[in-house]
């Protein structure tokens, strides 16, 4: 289902192919996380948070057959002001707030981003157009949508190494791709077939890769990737709604009862 990422460098001469992630370091400056932080808040990509209320949990001591675990978090509030409500567009702050993604988190971040989105051709991989440090800057943002994120964000970044220790005596990111692969298989979707331990998790899942997904869009790379051309200038004098289009519209404005707003075809 899923290619080996890019940012994963291999060292090994057996059989058990070794993962050896390097830590991931942020290159991009505040302002231009700030920007595709601005622009992921108003994608339409990123849908709104849910799925990810507490359902019943038993902690697991086991092997990865077992009863479901779940890291139970107690994150430091984030007491930055952020912009407010009136904010200062002529010299805005350098670092409204402070990022608080460790650099192992980031570094898991960064795998699970090219595991989603791997480089393709011309097309870069997510942690390579810095899709990590964008939802670093989401999730340490003090406002409420993005600190509900943040715990389900962290919470499924925590239950991943703890699954990578039960599973295979190791972090996530030392994992072979191989190992990676099987614990992120078994979390990718949350539907009807996912088995009761995975449940939360696939829910948490879900939201950390729509994350991952709207950020990635959202950069130049992604965008460029889809072939999104934006306003474009047309030369010329601008030709108009065609004759199907005025059609169309008249017939929808008669269903409506609103014909006396009816456009005539040109």
């Amino acid at each position: 289902m899923m290619k080996r990422p890019d940012f994963t460098k291999i060292s090994s001469n057996d059989n058990s192919v070794q993962a050896t992630a390097p830590i991931y370091t942020n290159q991009l400056s505040r302002r231009d996380s700030l920007k595709l932080l601005a622009a992921l808040a108003a994608s339409t990509m990123l849908p709104a948070l849910s799925g990810c209320e507490p359902v019943p949990t038993t902690t697991q001591t086991g092997n990865a057959t077992g009863t479901e675990h779940w890291p139970e978090l107690k994150l430091p509030a984030i007491n930055a002001k952020g912009y407010g409500k009136d904010p200062n567009l002529i010299m805005p702050p350098e670092a409204p707030w402070p990022l608080t993604l460790t650099p192992a988190q980031l570094t898991t971040l960064a795998l699970l981003s090219d595991i989603l989105v791997p480089q393709e051709g011309d097309s870069p991989s997510a942690s390579q157009v810095q899709v990590p440090s964008v939802v670093d800057e989401w999730v340490s943002a003090p406002y409420p949508s993005q600190q509900r994120d943040r715990l389900t964000i962290l919470s499924a970044l925590a239950w991943i190494d703890d699954e990578a220790q039960l599973r295979f005596n190791g972090q996530f990111s030392a994992l072979t791709a191989k190992q990676q692969l099987a614990i992120v298989d078994d979390i990718a979707y949350d539907n009807e077939n996912t088995p009761s331990q995975f449940q939360r998790i696939a829910k948490a899942f879900a939201r950390l890769r729509n994350l991952i997904l709207a950020a990635y869009f959202c950069t130049p790379q992604g965008i460029k990737d889809i072939g999104y051309l934006g306003n474009v200038p047309i030369a010329g004098a601008y030709p108009g709604p065609t004759a199907e289009a005025y059609a169309h519209l008249d017939n929808t404005l008669a269903q409506l009862g609103l014909t006396e707003f009816a456009y005539p075809v040109a």
